[in-house]
């Protein structure tokens, strides 16, 4: 038996229930929708859960649940920590038993009524040689994994994380243009983006918008302690520009400031957080999402959170000031809601 394996079910009769479920993501206008309600997509980071128990991850994803997230982010290509969970290999096929994982995890947010993002990185060399290390080995990945969860309807493409850096992850925009095209040209309605690092100038949205065509962007805006504050009219802004355009998508926060990043320059406390997610709603975003990850200052970088959660799950991986965050998110999603404004 493989190490890990006993704790994962094989994905045999996965995909036949794919429909029983049926969770539907959408977007209508710059709003997203789960089966054509308009919704917030109130978010964690879960990076390394191809290679988290299966009872780690039910525990997380109940707890989510029932704290008010509707949506994980994932990665396709993950290997920290000596240890490699991708679902592709370097030529971009499937690799096994992550494909299976990634099939099994995609099914219990479906019957959970949650949203999966799905993302690549060709990665930067960091932790191994880039796992995918040509445009080919990329494009031959995103068709794989668009032809094996096809029948499920909760999950979307992040096709290139933070695809505006230059070095080994970068991604040219007719190049994104290209793997966007290969999606839709098996899946049509299946919905693309590309997160990018930093605010996003007019241009630069403009680009997403008509020459790569996605269907929502999802800037990763600076990580200090302005950065809350700059968030409604950084949002209000990037919309308007939208408009100009004639051109209104969604504006994903998929990847904020987190804990453990810089934390000698700045660690955020958990009214940054709250603060970050209010100015999300108050500016028109259509998601927000609880960034977590590694602790750089700390012996073996623990804790590692949604890094590496092969010995702890994520809940109990959590700090003080997380654990206040994850208390209050659904609250202040669920007032915005019932104060007449799209909500959890």
């Amino acid at each position: 038996m493989r190490p890990m394996q006993r704790f994962w079910p094989a994905a045999v009769g996965i995909m036949a229930c794919a429909g029983a479920f049926g969770t539907e993501l959408g977007t209508r206008r710059e709003r997203f929708t789960i089966d054509g309600v308009p919704r917030f997509l109130l978010g964690i980071s879960y990076y390394g859960a191809l290679g988290a128990r299966r009872k780690f991850i039910v525990a997380d994803l109940n707890d989510m649940r029932e704290s008010g997230f509707n949506w994980i982010r994932v990665w396709a290509t993950w290997n920290a920590f000596g240890n490699d969970v991708s679902a592709v290999d370097e030529q971009g096929q499937v690799r096994e038993p992550y494909l299976d994982r990634l099939k099994w995890l995609v099914a219990e947010c479906d019957r959970r009524g949650m949203i999966v993002d799905i993302t690549f990185s060709r990665g930067n060399g960091i932790n191994g040689a880039p796992r995918l290390p040509t445009f080919e080995a990329h494009l031959r990945a995103v068709r794989a994994l668009t032809t094996a969860l096809e029948p499920f309807r909760n999950w979307y493409f992040d096709l290139a994380n933070e695809r505006n850096i230059r070095d080994k992850r970068f991604v040219s925009i007719p190049e994104l243009g290209k793997l966007r095209d290969a999606v839709k040209r098996l899946d049509p309605r299946r919905l693309v983006t590309a997160s990018h690092a930093g605010d996003m100038d007019r241009d630069t949205l403009r680009a997403y918008l008509e020459e790569a065509r996605l269907d929502f962007v999802a800037p990763h805006r600076p990580r200090n302690r302005k950065s809350p504050g700059q968030t409604e009219p950084r949002t209000r802004r990037d919309l308007a520009w939208c408009r100009e355009l004639h051109r209104l998508v969604p504006i994903h926060y998929q990847e904020p400031f987190r804990r453990g990043f810089r934390p000698r320059r700045w660690e955020p406390p958990a009214d940054a957080f709250l603060a970050d997610l209010r100015a999300a709603l108050a500016g028109g975003a259509a998601g927000w999402c609880f960034h977590n990850g590694d602790q750089k200052d700390r012996a073996e970088s623990k804790p590692r959170r949604s890094f590496d959660m092969r010995r702890r799950r994520l809940f109990d991986q959590f700090d003080a000031a997380e654990r206040q965050v994850v208390r209050e998110v659904g609250k202040i999603v669920r007032s915005v809601a019932t104060g007449g404004q799209t909500g959890q």
